[in-house]
């Protein structure tokens, strides 16, 4: 089934997010997507699933025009989106939820479940999938949900799958696994829309590209010739750097001492297993481990939304074990969390006021009982301008904001006040390249200038090029250390110990 867009235009209010824009989507290809944050690449998907309808242009599947009037329609024709947040029942099992809402019945429409999960191991055994019908969601890791999303929209007889930054919270290996299930589905005739920020992965998934700025196609090329340096351009207009620049390594005194941590999940089992640590002013600690070993425990931890079960925690000198979150950010550390939506943003709250989410007690923005909203607009409105937030203004709700815009607005709140420790977790995940380049400086900035910095990343090559010193996590133990000061750190040896192969 081939798709073409034609002339599509989409306005919110006075922000125009595509305009006049002519994309091409074909049978047995993989069409990579890029464009920067608030490019309006969400929104032309959007428009194509059903979920929006255009203010001008028109969608035609294989030379016909056709008219969505909701996602309904979308799916009917073919058309599946998988979404970056998965939407997934965590207490269903993969089979119930891949059928919820198509559920096959039988006899006095009673539900047939057997019948349903043998379509799931039929579709799994099409395609690779190797997916358990009868497993739990919420048993299953990140990388296998991934996998239960895309047989949702396989499962309701898609022939265009929409994957929108399918790799964002995947691990290499499961980026690699991944990528095989996208060729057998390119195999397979179905058409692929890739959208995505990384550069290196959609030279090597896509079969053609096409770049996004400011709601139009800017660009388009083959990957087979196209440079990541060149579709950076593309992208922001300007020359990008993917060179990290770090001052002298010249660390201080001791800031943050971590001992003998223990940290339990809900369920009582063992997250982090005695971990011990320390990280100096002027020096960057990477954290790196395959997600689920106990790195999220321990960030959460340390920043005093987690309890501690054993051990203890000094930020400064002083004994924060038991501090609350409050106490630690008054004292200079910052924490941008590794998902804003559950504890970085509210919603439903404007810009404005998510920027000073923890700080409209100070006495900048309060003078007791009262908050000084003036004071507010006009720096919340500086911290956009200055990370490239992109709104028509900050009265905006923050949900309204692109993911990317999210984060960046998140990220800006954190890093534009006086600290002594940041505490960064997947902070440039959902970014484009300028954006990262750009949040990169910023973290350098505050290690340069005496700051304790900790980074903890899906993104390997994230943590090997911003780290001083770089820690391995497996099964909530601390189980490896290497010193990136003194050369490049061999990336096999860090992933070994990733995988628990170390001495």
């Amino acid at each position: 089934m081939d798709v073409e867009l034609r002339g599509i235009t989409k306005r919110f209010g006075p922000v125009t997010a595509n305009d006049d824009v002519n994309l091409t989507i074909r049978a047995g290809e993989v069409l990579g997507l890029l464009g920067e944050n608030g490019a309006g690449k969400s929104t032309m998907m959007n428009i194509l699933s059903g979920l929006y309808s255009p203010d001008e242009g028109q969608i035609l599947i294989d030379g016909k025009p056709v008219d969505f009037e909701g996602p309904g329609d979308g799916i009917a024709a073919g058309i599946g989106m998988v979404h970056q947040h998965f939407m997934l029942v965590p207490v269903f099992t993969v089979a119930e939820n891949v059928i919820l809402g198509v559920e096959p019945t039988g006899r006095f429409d009673y539900l047939d479940l057997a019948t349903a999960r043998k379509q799931v191991r039929d579709i799994n055994e099409k395609y690779g999938l190797q997916v358990d019908p009868d497993a739990l969601i919420e048993d299953l890791p990140v990388g296998i949900q991934q996998r239960v999303e895309i047989l949702k929209v396989l499962f309701r007889s898609a022939e265009v799958l929409i994957l929108d930054e399918p790799t964002a919270v995947l691990t290499p290996q499961e980026v690699e696994e991944f990528f095989g299930i996208v060729k057998s589905l390119r195999d397979a005739g179905k058409a692929i829309v890739f959208i995505t920020h990384k550069l290196h992965e959609i030279i090597e998934i896509a079969d053609r590209i096409n770049v996004l700025r400011g709601g139009r196609i800017t660009g388009e090329g083959d990957p087979k010739t196209l440079t990541e340096n060149q579709l950076a351009e593309m992208m922001v207009g300007r020359p990008v750097s993917f060179d990290v620049k770090k001052g002298p390594f010249d660390p201080k005194e001791t800031l943050l001492e971590v001992k003998n941590l223990v940290v339990l999940r809900e369920n009582d089992e063992i997250a982090v297993n005695h971990a011990s640590f320390h990280v100096r002013s002027g020096e960057v600690v990477g954290i790196a481990g395959v997600q689920g070993n106990g790195q999220s425990a321990l960030i959460e931890a340390v920043t005093g939304l987690h309890h501690v079960t054993a051990g203890s925690i000094s930020f400064l000198g002083k004994d924060i074990t038991n501090a609350s979150a409050r106490e630690r950010h008054r004292m200079g550390m910052a924490h941008i969390p590794e998902d804003r939506h559950k504890s970085g943003m509210i919603s439903n709250f404007t810009i404005y006021e998510n920027m000073v989410l923890n700080t409209y007690y100070d006495d900048r923005f309060s003078n007791g009982p009262n908050i000084k909203w003036p004071e507010v607009l006009k720096t919340a409105a500086q911290y956009a301008i200055d990370f490239d937030v992109r709104t028509p203004s900050v009265y905006l709700k923050a949900g309204n904001l692109s993911g990317g815009n999210q984060q960046k607005m998140v990220v800006a709140r954190e890093l534009e006040r006086e600290t002594k420790l940041v505490i960064a977790a997947q902070p440039t995940r959902g970014l484009d390249v300028g954006s990262i380049e750009y949040i990169h400086s910023r973290l350098m900035d505050a290690r340069d200038e005496g700051d304790g910095v900790i980074i903890v990343s899906s993104e390997l090559d994230e943590i090997m090029s911003l780290s001083d010193r770089i820690l391995v996590m497996f099964e909530g133990r601390i189980v490896a250390e290497f010193d990136a000061t003194a050369g490049p750190v061999d990336k096999n040896a860090v992933g070994l110990a990733m995988a628990g192969a170390h001495e």
